[in-house]
């Protein structure tokens, strides 16, 4: 008779409690998870996602009946940042930077604000995903009681220990510990901190799953069964992954993004505020670049920066320009397969179970 391995029992108990077969997570990318994305996932036995930064209510609601019938999943939020210092000498400096990239910036472009947070948040706990997850900080604890009362749970995704401890003690019911590895935004609480606290996965998840008592879900640098058994040795309950997903058909990311990914090294990767004003890791492309260089004016905060460049980041998809696109990219990118996204699921778990057999 065989006996499961401690980490593959974990996960199988975990995936149990949330109705999965496999503790393989989606994760949830603003603006990279169509609804098609998740099904192909969830019907391999995964967890769908849906990054909802940028999506009115009624767009959280129609993604989550386009989904629902497939299996569960989870509706991701930012915890929004403090209202921007604004500065229009330097905007205009930034404009003028940008100008290069593409159109002209017209003046108010610094102006747009994202979705009314509060609606965001009714419209997910009408839509009933079966966790609700957040990033860059944790819910209010009115909140966080109305998601209990609907039997919703929360994970709550962090980057240090401290943030990991201070989730447990707001009542979520797991954190999802992100590396600096991961591709995309840093889940950081404090946008000052993104950098200067960018610790790696394998030296952050266990000192995670030594401090808190919830379960601990493993992102940052996770696109194959190695990655995936790793983070299962090292404590974790589940995995979730992201830009491991990016180049399947499923995404519908730009061609010139996912031909990309294919051939990146973790090296041409780097963190930068370039696009939002919030720090992320994406391709090392000309634009990102150019934004470090030594002559250009430091980006705006969040989200007058995401302002400023929207004319540029859909110039560049419309003209499939890689050099000016908001091209993001965790460091393991090279992994990612052109493949469906329920044969990336099915690759991962059936070879982690075979590592860990």
């Amino acid at each position: 008779m065989s006996v499961r391995h401690p980490a593959l029992a974990r996960a199988e108990s975990f995936a149990a409690t949330y109705g999965l077969r496999r503790a393989l997570l989606l994760a949830p990318m603003a603006g990279a998870c169509p609804p098609a994305l998740s099904v192909a996932v969830m019907r391999a036995g995964g967890l769908g996602a849906c990054g909802a930064l940028l999506m009115q209510p009624a767009a959280i609601l129609a993604w989550a009946e386009a989904v629902r019938e497939a299996g569960p999943f989870q509706i991701n939020l930012w915890i929004p940042d403090p209202a921007p210092v604004r500065d229009p000498a330097h905007e205009a400096r930034l404009r003028g930077f940008l100008g290069r990239f593409g159109p002209a910036v017209p003046p108010e472009a610094g102006d747009a604000a994202p979705p009314d947070f509060a609606a965001q948040c009714e419209a997910m706990i009408e839509a009933r995903p079966r966790i609700v997850s957040s990033i860059m900080g944790l819910y209010p604890p009115d909140f966080v009681a109305r998601l209990k009362e609907c039997g919703i749970a929360w994970w709550a995704t962090v980057s240090t220990v401290a943030e990991a401890l201070a989730a447990q003690d707001a009542g979520a019911d797991a954190v999802v510990a992100q590396g600096a590895e991961a591709g995309g935004h840093r889940g950081c609480f404090r946008a000052d901190q993104a950098e200067a606290g960018a610790v790696g996965l394998m030296a952050l998840l266990p000192a995670v799953v030594d401090a808190v008592r919830i379960p601990v879900i493993a992102t940052g640098g996770i696109a194959d069964a190695r990655g995936a058994a790793a983070a299962l040795l090292l404590g974790a309950s589940a995995v979730q992954v992201g830009t491991g997903f990016l180049r399947c058909p499923e995404a519908g990311i730009p061609p010139a993004w996912a031909d990309a990914l294919g051939g990146a090294r973790p090296e041409d990767t780097r963190l930068t505020r370039a696009f939002s004003g919030r720090t992320g890791r994406s391709l090392a492309t000309e634009y990102v670049a150019a934004a470090a260089g030594p002559d250009a004016p430091v980006p705006a905060p969040y989200p007058v920066q995401r302002g400023l460049t929207q004319g540029m980041r859909e110039a560049a998809v419309k003209e499939g320009d890689l050099a000016r696109m908001q091209a993001w990219a965790g460091q393991a990118a090279g992994l990612a397969r052109a493949v469906p996204a329920g044969e990336v699921v099915g690759g991962i778990w059936e070879g982690v179970d075979e590592l860990l057999r």
